[in-house]
């Protein structure tokens, strides 16, 4: 006789995948290192291959002032924007879970890395950035990419607001012409300082600025139909060439050129940095000490968090605007977290997905994350051979162009809509905004989220309810129930915050109730706290001579009901499978007690 084969009976994935070894081994559901460019680069042809390299080389040219303006505008020099656009941009491209995103420095890390540069030195940035990328690889590798999703909007929008304010407020100096000795990281302490240097005011910066600003207003305006080219001109070959230009390169060179012909007294980088060195990165060790990553954890923690946030929602921009399979957010989170780890040891700052270049990428026609890839090569070969010509760039025209990218950052028409939306969303939203400018961002997150838990607790407690039935009979086809039983629905979901309504049940009986029945077809779920109200109910009611009937209990709270052992105290025979069962025993209950009293 054939042996009868073994059953296999260990919990498993919905892929199908055992989630336990032999002997209740606990086998980790790790996510697999798989980038996204090994999938598109099936079928890869001569066609995609020049439109990546297309795309690439716009968004290179995007890159480049704003990798130079975010590393400036961070405390640190312009080559650490552009090496980290570089590595870290080819990084998160060859090994991302995006089909089209590209990563770099960010303009949400200018409050977070100014304020560890200032309090900790540079040296702690590299490390904190480190660390932080070492917690984004394991949030990718346990697969927490979907945990991000769960943050809620208003906390995103009220953070997004309040950075976007702060980087405003940061190029406030530059834009006028100021230079402080020193510039502090909190809000009221920059606007002190500001005021105290008012005497510094140079109005030829605040021209420049104002002019870079309203450069990048009025660029992609002058190439729309409506615009103020002729339309005559439009079929041009220099028209075409000029629309393809970014406003940001543009307003660069003009402004560039125009400092240095009349050569107006402001502040270049040259000036002030000392130009950009024109060769590769050298490696750099920081010195690493557990005193000193001790005072990291909060800064390392904001870095992985809003590397996190800020990646994947560049990346569900990029999948809404193509239609290219979506993005997995676990790789893109490990894609993020090697860029971080490896970036610094190149004097790099921390990086993420960045939604301005992404979105040019997609415009300018790529097709793969080849042409992330070509956009850091691109920039490699501009440090190679024009980095000279970044020192006549003025920092004014680089405070107009972060103006621009703050002003476009913020989601200002939520504060106008607030009306439209209930108190809790009003409260989060500005809470976590006035939180972010006027506190710190890790703070105004931690607060946002306590709020926001705060707020679901309370109104899912509001959709649990206790509803009596006093006249059960008239309305089901069942018998009346007699004299002395009461009978209540229950509603929702019995948890935490909700426990309170059932601890006052004994209190809304009547006078002479001798049987309490609980209907819970519509309960949905139950949890540890709402199982023992149910059961110091019962024990209450058991005080006062009052027997516990529960009817119709769902799969889920009558499983826990039962892996509890709570069913041997309320009883086999007190767990009835419906209402005309429970009223049938309620009232042999009550004809009992009566006997036991003639």
């Amino acid at each position: 006789m054939a042996p009868t084969p073994e059953v296999d009976d260990r919990p498993r994935d919905p892929q199908g995948r055992a989630w336990y070894q032999p002997g209740w081994l606990v086998k980790l559901n790790l996510a697999p290192f798989r980038p996204r460019i090994v999938e598109s680069l099936q079928d890869y042809d001569r066609e995609r291959l020049w439109r990546d390299v297309g795309a690439g080389l716009t968004v290179g040219i995007v890159a480049l002032p704003l990798a130079m303006a975010f590393a400036i505008a961070s405390g640190v020099k312009p080559e650490a924007g552009l090496f980290t656009a570089i590595i870290a941009g080819f990084l998160i491209s060859a090994l991302g879970g995006s089909q089209v995103q590209i990563g770099g420095p960010a303009g949400a890390f200018i409050v977070i890395v100014y304020g560890i540069v200032e309090r900790y030195g540079l040296a702690n940035l590299l490390i904190s950035t480190v660390l932080a990328g070492g917690i984004l690889f394991a949030m990718g590798l346990f697969r927490l990419g979907v945990l991000v999703r769960y943050i809620p909007v208003s906390i995103v929008i009220g953070f997004t607001n309040g950075i976007a304010v702060l980087i405003a407020l940061s190029q406030v100096k530059d834009l006028l012409g100021l230079h402080p000795a020193s510039m502090p990281a909190d809000f009221v302490g920059q606007l002190r300082t500001l005021w105290a240097c008012r005497e510094q005011f140079n109005p030829y910066a605040l021209g420049l600025g104002l002019t870079t600003v309203a450069g990048l207003f009025f660029w992609p305006r002058l190439f729309s139909p409506s615009g103020i080219v002729p339309l005559a001109l439009h079929g041009t070959r220099g028209f075409r060439v000029a629309a393809r230009m970014p406003g940001p390169m543009m307003v660069l060179i003009t402004m560039g050129a125009i400092t240095a012909l009349l050569d107006l007294p402001v502040a270049t980088i040259g000036s002030k940095f000392g130009g950009i060195p024109q060769s590769l990165p050298g490696l750099v060790w920081p010195e690493f000490s557990w005193e000193g990553i001790r005072h990291l954890f909060m800064p390392t923690f904001t870095i992985a968090l809003l590397g996190a946030i800020e990646s994947l929602l560049c990346a569900r921009v990029a999948d809404n605007m193509t239609d290219f399979r979506r993005h997995d957010p676990n790789q893109e989170l490990m894609a993020q977290g090697i860029a971080n780890m490896v970036t610094p040891f190149f004097g790099g700052i921390p990086a993420t997905g960045t939604i301005a270049r992404t979105v040019t990428n997609v415009r300018a026609g790529a097709s793969s994350p080849v042409a992330g890839m070509v956009h850091a090569l691109a920039l490699l070969l501009v440090v190679l051979v024009a980095a000279p010509l970044a020192s006549h760039v003025p920092l004014a025209v680089l405070a107009g162009i972060l103006l621009f990218i703050a002003w476009n950052m913020g989601e200002w028409r939520e504060f106008f809509k607030l009306r439209q939306y209930n108190y809790t969303y009003r409260t989060i939203l500005v809470g976590t905004f006035v939180l972010t400018v006027v506190v710190d961002l890790t703070v105004a997150v931690e607060v946002g989220l306590v709020m926001a838990c705060v707020f679901f607790i309370y109104r899912m407690s509001t959709l649990f309810k206790l509803q009596p039935l006093p006249a059960a009979g008239a309305d089901h086809n069942l018998p009346h129930e007699p004299a002395g039983v009461a009978v209540y629905r229950l509603y929702g979901s019995l948890f935490f915050g909700a426990v309170g309504k059932v601890e006052e049940l004994p209190d809304q009986l009547l006078p002479g109730t001798r049987v309490l029945v609980l209907e819970m077809q519509r309960l949905i779920s139950i949890d540890t706290s709402g199982l023992d109200a149910l059961v110091q109910l019962r024990r209450t009611l058991e005080r006062r001579d009052v027997a516990l009937l529960l009817c119709e209990v769902n799969d889920q709270p009558l499983s826990l009901i039962r892996r509890s052992g709570q069913d041997k105290l309320f009883g086999e025979r007190n767990l009835l499978p419906d209402l005309p069962a429970a009223l049938t025993r309620a009232r042999a209950l009550c004809e009992a007690t009566a006997s036991a009293f003639t």
